[in-house]
């Protein structure tokens, strides 16, 4: 049995170094699937890239690209990856900041689709509805505030030009002094790159078709092995989260998002568990909060992988990203009148989804199918 004990082990150990050796490569993979996009955008549009993304010049419509595209894909950090590598590329910052707001209610879908799994109880439906939906509310109210303000100030876009404004300047304090990725990626992007070239402008829609599924793969395998590696260290921080106050279970939520790679799978991982009468949806609310500031650590390494003259454009996307969701927490959780909207609204429609199944198709269709379907077709 000590024999047994003495051998087994080892294997652990051994197998947890590979899982954390993969995960390194996977990070690698997407630093340089970000370069691809980035470098494809560049190569295949150059200066027009304004004017290819004219259709998403209107607020209104760049919100609703980041809704639906994050809305297939399931992944608010893929989408902001991909943002982040278009921002390097020449689309410009004004631009990007609705999608990365879109992509914010788009990753919201999946705790509603989660939450049907309690459909053949009527109250554990209606607690786990609830519980799905105050998230999705509470990132249609963050959106419904400020993207309003973004549009007349610019305030987002202001901070996050703040923020950056350190690293513009000349000397050691400039974004290319402190690239220190591009050594690492720009072989393996010149690898693809290569075979590409004779293609012309659509060698480097290829570059970014290829990138994007890169992004795809690496951020799906990141998550799968971050849950393997920290599962046990998330489980013990998701069990002293709860119920410890608001601050303590944002921090909480940031932490748990960060260590698994993934806001969807944190914030799904609270539904069964408020449908099963474990928790409350007001104690699980400002965890899903938590959730939203951790998903942008996807975005900010993704930026690390850019280099040339919209390098620091693609960090401030980044950090546009992680101001908005701070933002949001600290307007919307701060004040009382604000902090009860999205958990009203969720009760409200969880009663009406648990008496009529039809009205969760309702809300999905309308949410994430008709009202981002009819502005893109009237924008366009």
């Amino acid at each position: 049995m000590n024999t047994q004990a003495t051998t087994a082990a080892p294997i652990n150990s051994s197998m947890r170094w590979v899982r954390w050796a993969n995960l390194a490569f996977m990070l690698y993979v997407l630093l340089v699937a970000v370069s691809m996009v980035s470098s494809g955008f560049k190569w295949s549009v150059g200066e027009q890239a304004k004017t290819l993304f004219e259709f998403a010049s209107h607020p209104v419509a760049g919100l609703m690209i980041g809704l639906v595209a994050t809305s297939l894909i399931q992944s608010s950090s893929t989408v902001t990856s991909i943002i982040v590598g278009l921002v390097a590329g020449g689309l410009p910052v004004e631009t990007a900041i609705p999608m990365v707001m879109g992509a914010n209610i788009g990753t919201t879908v999946t705790n509603t689709l989660v939450s049907l799994g309690h459909a053949r109880c009527k109250d554990e439906f209606r607690r786990a509805f609830e519980s799905a939906t105050v998230h999705d509310f509470f990132n249609l109210l963050a959106v419904a505030i400020f993207l309003p303000l973004e549009m007349m100030f610019g305030i987002l876009e202001k901070i996050s030009s703040w923020l950056v404004s350190p690293m513009m300047g000349a000397g050691d304090m400039s974004m290319k002094g402190l690239n220190f990725m591009k050594p690492l990626t720009k072989p393996a992007v010149e690898i693809v790159k290569g075979p590409l070239e004779a293609l012309g402008n659509m060698g480097g829609v290829i570059l970014i078709f290829i990138g994007i599924a890169l992004i795809f793969v690496a951020i799906t395998a990141m998550g799968k092995l971050m849950r393997s590696l920290m599962v046990g260290r998330a489980r013990e921080i998701l069990k002293s989260a709860i119920g410890h106050g608001p601050v303590h279970g944002i921090a909480s939520g940031t932490v748990v998002t960060v260590l698994v790679q993934s806001s969807s799978t944190t914030t799904s991982l609270m539904v069964p568990l408020v449908g099963t009468g474990v928790l409350k949806v007001r104690d699980v609310y400002p965890f899903t909060l938590g959730a939203n500031i951790g998903t942008c650590i996807t975005a900010l390494l993704a930026a690390t992988a850019i280099s040339g003259d919209n390098a620091i454009f693609a960090l401030q996307i980044a950090l546009v990203h992680l101001s908005f969701n701070i933002l949001a927490t600290l307007f919307i959780f701060g004040t009382p009148v604000l902090r009860e909207l999205p958990l009203k609204a969720a009760f409200y429609l969880s009663e009406l989804a648990s008496k009529n199944k039809a009205a969760v198709a309702g809300y999905l269709g309308l949410v994430f199918v008709a009202i981002p379907g009819s502005i893109l077709a009237f924008t366009a």
